[in-house]
């Protein structure tokens, strides 16, 4: 994963060039998405029932790369067919502001009762 958002890439010159402070996240979450995010934040985030996103570890970053640390599960599917072709990072568990977004490595359809989870290593986070 190497997409910043708009919103990140806006703290983050600020924060290194003096303008403004970032604060650091206290938690952040991953969502799961039908649709593309885009820097922008927009995109169709998962609403299968009782989808909510969920928290995620990541280790120190080492040559400019950060990895998760530990399995992260979802809540299984209830209903109908999803399809995930994107993931991204939040500083909230709702709403809250967009981080880093990118697409799986391949589109995956969930059916009913199948429980989407991402293994410890999964997601990095590279910054170009």
């Amino acid at each position: 994963m190497s997409e910043a958002s708009n919103y990140l890439e806006n703290k983050v010159v600020d924060h290194t060039l003096g303008t403004a402070a970032f604060t650091m996240p206290t938690t952040v979450y991953i969502a799961l998405f039908e649709s593309d995010p885009t820097d922008a934040g927009s995109g169709t985030e998962c609403t299968y029932t009782n989808y909510v996103r969920q928290a995620i570890t990541f280790a120190a970053s080492s040559g400019g790369t950060a990895a998760s640390n530990a399995e992260v599960t979802f809540a299984a599917i209830v209903g109908a067919d999803v399809t995930v072709t994107h993931f991204a990072i939040y500083d909230a568990s709702t709403s809250g502001n967009l981080l880093y977004h990118s697409p799986v490595d391949a589109s995956k359809v969930y059916a009913a009762a199948d429980v989407p989870s991402l293994a410890s290593g999964a997601v990095t986070v590279t910054l170009d």
